[in-house]
């Protein structure tokens, strides 16, 4: 039985549908979720939420922080910046990516530019540009 997925951010519902499975990354580890799963609440890393979708096929969504919640068969995702796989501009992650180890490279204790790796990382992964 398919779970309803809502993903939300700021600016718009990112994605809303059903998926067969969820796996998110959150602070403790990577986590799934399929109907039935008990309830959760978890905080979001920079990551790719992968959903295998009803019907088939799987939606890849670069999220760079926020919260999941799981409850029976339904899934809410609210991330402070949220993007689709086939809306990433890869070129532009991948100077984002540059930008963010050169300013490392100066101070490898820059905790921006360790975040702005991280979320560049993110998008890459999900627009395929990079192994998740």
């Amino acid at each position: 039985m398919p779970m309803q997925v809502e993903l939300v951010s700021p600016e718009r519902v990112v994605y809303e549908g059903e998926a067969e499975l969820i796996i998110a990354r959150t602070v403790t580890g990577e986590i799934g979720f399929q109907e039935g799963h008990i309830p959760f609440v978890g905080s979001l890393v920079p990551s790719v939420v992968r959903m295998a979708l009803t019907g088939g096929g799987v939606q890849h969504i670069a999220v760079h922080s926020g919260f999941i919640e799981a409850s029976g068969s339904h899934v809410t995702i609210l991330s402070d910046i949220a993007e689709l796989a086939e809306d990433i501009d890869v070129e532009r992650a991948r100077a984002a990516l540059d930008k963010a180890i050169e300013a490392r490279k100066a101070d490898d204790q820059d905790t921006a530019a360790m975040a702005a790796e991280a979320r560049a990382q993110a998008r890459l992964r999900a627009g395929g540009d990079q192994p998740a």
